[in-house]
């Protein structure tokens, strides 16, 4: 039995939970989600938690079993708090500035790096250096998060680039003088 599948995941106030033909829709105060159900997993709400098993033991069904309890706690948490991730720019000149729906990225191009957010993120520029990405879809959050990111990674000899807040950058050595 997975350790993670058998625990139950507690449903926080004012969200609403709803099982049909394979479907999970959980709505909240901060929005809805939905998600599809694969393989031989049954969803059972009972009282103030909710329940995943599965109906056999085969490989698929075993790995669904975790992955679908994990899910159901991620979406229970985004419509009732919400998720954010931070975002560090670090370098001479790297700005990132907010300008109606869309993010302007200064990265040290010779060109402005324009990025629009997906429907359900929002996105805050509290400072020059510093990204804020929340919503009610973790997956989402997170991806719009690593896409930010991946227009410039942190480079490891002098730490430039656009870095998760808090993330650790292995430095290197550049070159000894000498021998």
């Amino acid at each position: 039995m997975s350790r993670i599948g058998k625990k139950p995941v507690a449903i926080a106030k004012g969200v609403k939970i709803d099982v049909k033909d394979g479907v999970i829709k959980v709505e909240g105060p901060k929005g809805k989600l939905e998600q599809k159900l694969r393989g031989d997993i049954a969803i059972k709400v009972e009282g103030d938690a909710v329940k995943v098993e599965r109906g056999n033991d085969e490989k698929q069904t075993r790995a669904l079993h975790g992955l679908y309890r994990a899910l159901m706690n991620n979406m229970i948490t985004g419509v009732s708090q919400g998720f954010s991730r931070k975002l560090e720019l670090v370098g001479v000149g790297y700005k990132a500035e907010l300008k109606s729906n869309y993010v302007i990225l200064s990265l040290g191009y010779s060109h402005p790096i324009y990025f629009r957010p997906p429907e359900g993120v929002k996105i805050e520029v509290p400072s020059p250096t510093n990204i804020t990405i929340s919503g009610i879809d973790k997956e989402l959050v997170g991806g719009v998060a690593a896409k930010i990111r991946s227009f410039r990674k942190p480079e490891p000899y002098k730490g430039k680039g656009v870095k998760y807040e808090g993330e650790v950058i292995r430095r290197k050595e550049g070159k000894t003088a000498g021998k």
